[in-house]
């Protein structure tokens, strides 16, 4: 993908969420030069270059978006349901041969339980579902050459039910019938990284394990490592439920990544959220 001889590439990190921090070490292991923005302007990474955009970008970061090598964005969409780096950048012309967008199988909206395909219409029933398809659409009418990501549940390192479980905080909340669908960090990596090497703009692809389960199987087989006992139930009316945890069981569905398999060559490191709670209470000791 290099255009410039002798020069390392550049990448332009928009947004410095848990995915964004996760990718930075493995690009710059790669010898790319990274470039990541905080609504601060303060870098939580060693070893990039941090701009600060909070809804307005400077000459400096226009003048990086145009020449970076590689583009992604995480900045989910905002309480105006408007994407900030689209309102700050679609006047802009990237020379960028890889441009990425990590969205959400919010997307997809409610499937009573049943299995999504990437060529399926987005029916997202929800806020933020709707604003991520709306994201989406924005991002591949730029005409830029856009990949889009459309990830389950994220979990890995420091997000992971342990600490939960261990401090009695932990609740299984029960529905009948609800699943929900995860992709382990590294998996994510994995993917945009391949994605790099073989780019084809305008594609989405679903990133998940392909295992999916019902919340409190994952918080039993937690407690289970940590040798505690299943955190107790809850029903989903209880009133001790939030109106925001209640939105997450209004919609449920199995995401099927066979595209990114096929097409990326992809195959997810950890297949089921048994093989990567195990590798994180390893590596967290």
């Amino acid at each position: 993908m290099s255009r410039h001889i002798n020069k390392p590439q550049s990448a332009l990190l928009l947004g410095a969420g848990y995915t964004a921090r996760a990718l930075a070490p493995y690009l710059i292991a790669r010898g790319w030069n990274v470039h990541i923005t905080t609504r601060s302007g303060e870098t939580p990474l060693q070893s990039v270059t941090c701009h600060k955009f909070n809804g307005a970008a400077s000459q400096e970061l226009q003048s990086r978006f145009e020449l970076a090598d590689m583009i992604l964005s995480s900045i989910p969409p905002g309480k105006d349901g408007q994407d900030p780096a689209l309102k700050e950048f679609t006047h802009l012309q990237p020379s960028a041969p890889w441009i990425g967008y990590l969205s959400a199988t919010s997307v997809y909206g409610d499937r009573g339980g049943q299995w999504v395909f990437e060529g399926e219409p987005p029916s997202p029933l929800l806020k933020r579902g709707i604003a991520r398809a709306d994201a989406e659409l924005a991002w591949i009418e730029t005409l830029w050459p856009v990949h889009i990501f459309r990830l389950a549940g994220i979990y890995g390192p420091g997000r992971a039910p342990f600490q939960k479980l261990r401090q009695n905080k932990a609740r299984a909340i029960i529905k009948d019938g609800h699943v929900v669908n995860r992709i382990h960090v590294a998996d994510i990596i994995s993917a945009v990284l391949s994605s790099l090497k073989l780019p084809n703009p305008q594609s989405i692809y679903n990133l998940a394990d392909g295992h999916p389960a019902p919340p409190q199987d994952v918080l039993d087989y937690a407690a289970g490592l940590l040798d505690l006992p299943p955190a107790p139930r809850v029903q989903l009316d209880d009133e001790v439920i939030s109106d925001m945890a209640r939105s997450f069981y209004a919609e449920t569905k199995r995401v099927n990544a066979d595209k990114a398999r096929r097409e990326l060559g992809w195959t997810p490191r950890f297949s089921s959220y048994r093989d990567g709670l195990e590798a994180i209470l390893s590596e967290e000791g």
